[in-house]
């Protein structure tokens, strides 16, 4: 058990576009930075030369963020290093489909949350990991082998994200419909523990498109690689799809939305574009998605017709579970954060924060219609855009700030008894 809580815990949460990390109890992370980073593949000579010339940040321990080069022989830009253009640097993801996929990348993301933004000793305080609710046992003990042995946490606790969302709703049970990262899934949380067996998930798979198609800016500059292109018009797109995606109030009909307004919006360049029917079509994908199959630009979304909508997923979930909880489920329906990423000419657009009302709205009515007449539906959304958009973070800051929860972290002690498999009944 650990006892050492006169020192301020770090909730850290690396999702699919951003990282956020900060001390628990506050509102909201301190840090905030995307969870993708720059990388230059080096010969052996240069990385030795430069490694040389790197210096260590000596009042915080930090590491250079060149990775073992032996192996890997890449240099790896992190957070504000990635504003800036670099000759042939590829711009990569440690996530796919919302699960990791590159720990090398993670953790040093994770150095740099600890070393450059927070400023901190991360052998001082114990670590709150928020984790996606699909995580495998073997993620989750590499995660925790990585934090005690590569950063000495005195103690951890692996949190699911679906929980930490009830949770910043002031929730113990709740649906919790998480949205985003190119993927959906649904979790049913009681009584503060993911249902395992209650999580239907689909993913958009999109074929990759090259940047050179979209001329949302101009960036033909030489050795300029393809994903770099790509994450800079991703930048802008996050904003464009603040301000004129939409989810339609009832099923989206290429007909009745044939001669819909358009909306401006004015680039960095100057450039204005217009939206029309797009913006509409492409939130309504969750309701329904065999609309995919019409848009350039998403390949192979496997099997659309089988797939099912979002209300056909959230009624699934709730009648998979124990019959004396669905009554409290159906009127405890979470919707968090952003529709999914997705391709259409001529942009890449996304409906975001800025759709979830209607996406609330929407949902309720839909779910209503097809649950049982007794039931009494309520889908929840926050209309605080800061609580949307960190609410696993805000439910991690909260649950690692109770005075009630300190007896629940996963010791270093426990780890070198017990063996990193015990994380797995620490944090179920």
């Amino acid at each position: 058990m650990y006892g050492g809580d006169e020192v301020a815990a770090i909730v850290i949460d690396v999702g699919s576009y951003s990282c956020k990390a900060g001390y628990a109890g506050d509102d909201t992370p301190k840090a905030v930075f995307p969870s993708v980073v720059g990388s230059i593949e080096q010969t052996g000579d240069a990385d030795e030369s430069k490694a040389e010339k790197e210096p260590e940040d000596s009042k915080n321990g930090a590491k250079p963020m060149d990775v073992d080069k032996a192996k890997t022989k890449r240099k790896l830009y992190v957070g504000q290093e990635l504003d800036f253009r670099r000759d042939n640097m590829e711009v990569i993801s440690p996530m796919k489909d919302g699960t990791v996929t590159d720990w090398d990348i993670v953790d040093n993301i994770w150095n740099h949350a600890f070393r450059r933004r927070l400023l901190i000793n991360p052998e001082e305080h114990p670590m709150l990991i928020a984790e996606p609710s699909t995580n495998t046992a073997q993620q989750r003990e590499k995660a925790a082998e990585l934090m005690f042995e590569n950063y000495k946490v005195p103690a951890l606790f692996l949190a699911k994200n679906a929980v930490l969302t009830s949770f910043a709703s002031g929730r113990a049970t709740s649906l919790v419909v998480d949205s985003g990262g190119g993927s959906t899934v649904v979790s049913a949380v009681h009584d503060g523990f993911v249902l395992q067996k209650i999580r239907p998930r689909y993913s958009f798979k999109k074929k990759e498109i090259s940047p050179g198609e979209y001329k949302i800016v101009d960036l033909d500059l030489p050795n300029t690689t393809e994903s770099y292109k790509l994450y800079c018009m991703r930048a802008i797109v996050s904003d464009i799809k603040e301000s004129v995606c939409r989810v339609p109030d009832t099923a989206f009909d290429e007909v009745a939305y044939a001669n819909v307004p358009t909306t401006s919006y004015e680039l960095p360049d100057g450039q204005t574009i217009e939206v029309g029917a797009d913006r509409f079509k492409i939130p309504d994908i969750l309701f329904n998605p065999s609309l995919s199959q019409t848009i350039p630009g998403i390949d192979g979304f496997a099997d659309s017709i089988s797939v099912r909508g979002l209300p056909r997923m959230v009624i699934d979930s709730i009648n998979r579970c124990d019959v004396d909880i669905r009554k409290e489920l159906f009127s405890n329906i979470l919707v968090n954060a952003l529709i999914p990423v997705l391709h259409f000419a001529p942009l890449h657009l996304s409906g975001g924060s800025s759709s979830i009302l209607q996406l609330k709205e929407r949902l309720e009515k839909e779910v209503l219609e097809e649950s049982p007449q007794a039931a009494r539906v309520k889908v929840m959304a926050s209309g605080n855009s800061v609580e949307r958009r960190f609410s696993v973070w805000i439910g991690g800051s909260i649950l690692a700030s109770l005075g009630s929860f300190q007896q629940m972290w996963f010791s270093k002690a426990e780890y070198e008894e017990h063996g990193v498999s015990y994380i797995q009944r620490k944090c179920p």
